[in-house]
């Protein structure tokens, strides 16, 4: 009896100390925010383009072009890492699912981040819309 006792608190603690260290290496925010982004964008995306077209408009910047919010995927990484607005002709835009972000360094003096419509969110083979430039990027507050 005394055998089986020390054996379950034994067995007990390295079950605590293990789930202990997964807990910790479990980056709960992170994760909010590269899955969050595709849920906010597919939620409030409509709503944002509506908001920036009216804020460029009543600044004397509006456009008679169609515009959209996708969100931002990382070439190097593929997470979900912002949103922007597209903007072109109409049968162009519906074409883009995202943008990708690629970033680069110039001689140690300048970053650089260039951002490519494309028409799928999967960046392992980039191919841009053409005629879809980005207008507007939107940074989400976590």
């Amino acid at each position: 009896m005394k055998k089986q006792l020390i054996a379950a608190v034994t067995v007990a603690s390295l079950l605590g100390f293990a789930g202990g260290t997964a807990v910790q290496a479990f980056n709960l925010g992170s994760i909010l925010k590269v899955g969050g982004i595709s849920v906010l964008v597919s939620k409030y995306g409509d709503s944002i383009n509506d908001f920036l077209n009216k804020l460029l408009m009543k600044n004397g910047v509006g456009t008679d072009y169609a515009t959209k919010v996708v969100p931002i995927v990382s070439v190097g990484t593929g997470k979900y890492i912002g949103a922007v607005q597209v903007i072109g002709p109409s049968a162009q835009v519906e074409k883009v699912k995202a943008v990708a972000q690629l970033e680069g360094e110039f001689n140690g003096i300048a970053r650089a981040n260039a951002l490519i419509p494309m028409a799928t969110t999967n960046v392992t083979n980039l191919s841009r819309v053409q005629g879809v430039g980005v207008s507007a990027t939107i940074d989400f507050k976590f």
